[in-house]
């Protein structure tokens, strides 16, 4: 078995990750960022775009929250390699829906660098959108050369690599129900 738990940690492959936000704070958040996004967007029945594959979990508890008309879609870019950020972007699978005219809100489960996101807005606004905005589960806090503004935004967090809620290490762990932060990859549980 690849992941072994305890109460405030997890190991993934061999790394130690603690638990940075508990599945219940996750919840509430949701929640109130959906019912913020439903105040925001009544009867404008916006367009969601989930960002695959970190954003689904996030994506499917928000949306179980939203009270205006909606509609869903998915994108699936990637800009990580294991643990480290890669420089290139690349979109693996793109949109089923037409875009033009609609509200869309892009739903991501985490923004650093800024990059994936100010190139996902960037590709859209191509196809004339009526607007584009950005709800993020987690927000690191650091500085971005990307200008794009975050709209809705879960939590903020330090500059760490994180796993669970969606989110992986080499593909394990999306099914953790907390957030958890990578604390030492040499020390044994």
């Amino acid at each position: 078995m690849n992941i072994h738990t305890t109460e405030d940690s997890v190991r993934i492959l061999g790394k130690t990750f603690s638990l940075l936000i508990a599945p219940g704070r996750i919840q509430s958040r949701i929640e109130e960022m959906a019912m913020e996004i439903s105040n925001d967007f009544l009867k404008k029945n916006p367009l969601f775009i989930c960002v695959m594959n970190g954003a689904f979990l996030f994506t499917a508890d928000l949306l179980r929250h939203i009270h205006p008309r909606s509609g869903l879609d998915f994108i699936r870019v990637s800009s990580y390699n294991g643990t480290e950020r890669e420089k290139t972007i690349r979109t693996i699978w793109g949109l089923t829906e037409k875009i033009s005219g609609r509200n869309i809100i892009i739903l991501e489960d985490i923004i650093d660098s800024g990059n994936t996101i100010s190139y996902l807005c960037e590709e859209l606004e191509k196809e004339k959108p009526l607007s584009v905005c950005v709800a993020s589960l987690l927000l690191k806090d650091i500085p971005r050369e990307s200008a794009v503004k975050i709209a809705y935004t879960g939590f903020k967090i330090p500059d760490v690599f994180v796993a669970g809620y969606g989110m992986d290490y080499h593909g394990e762990g999306r099914n953790l129900q907390g957030i958890y932060k990578l604390i030492n990859s040499n020390n044994p549980c």
